[in-house]
């Protein structure tokens, strides 16, 4: 079993700049592209996002291409489809991927990807410090937060949810 390192992942996305790759496990997981859909509501998800926190500066807002190294054994690698990191937590600007896990992230399912697996990488999210993680799948027009590892909340498309750890600039 392979045993790649982070030197690795940014040596392969250097050679291959059009895949988008995470490091998991030890092993390079290259990610398909999303579909229409799933990307559209991605990328909303992050705009809407990114209008509330600039005007209150309250942190920062990245989309499926910002890479977080999380703080395990095997230095993983991941990317949410969105994130959100408080002001106060912000490290300083890298050309790197960040060593912080974000306090919000959104996963947004596309037709090709697995619920399982996308609930597992907001459970590692989570597990190293993440606040909240939002699972948004676009064919059920349904948002699952999982706001820590025993509860979760469904709520369809149509609805905002707050959550004041995160969002410190009003309603």
């Amino acid at each position: 079993m392979p045993n790649l390192t982070t030197k690795d992942l940014e040596k392969l996305t250097t050679e291959h700049p059009d895949h988008q790759m995470e490091l998991v496990g030890g092993e390079i997981i290259i990610i398909s592209p999303s579909g229409l859909e799933s990307e559209e509501v991605a990328i909303e998800i992050a705009a809407q996002l990114r209008n509330w926190v600039r005007p209150r500066k309250l942190g920062r807002v990245t989309g499926s291409s910002a890479g977080f190294r999380l703080p395990n054994a095997d230095g993983d690698v991941r990317a949410p489809d969105a994130a959100f990191i408080r002001s106060d937590r912000l490290p300083q600007t890298t050309e790197n991927y960040a060593e912080i896990v974000p306090d919000l992230i959104f996963e947004v399912k596309s037709k090709t990807d697995s619920v399982a697996k996308l609930q597992e990488k907001i459970q590692q999210f989570l597990t190293y410090g993440t606040t909240v993680g939002v699972l948004v799948d676009p064919a059920l027009a349904q948002w699952k937060y999982i706001v820590s590892i025993r509860r979760k909340l469904c709520l369809g498309m149509g609805m905002f949810y707050k959550y004041q750890n995160c969002y410190q600039g009003g309603s």
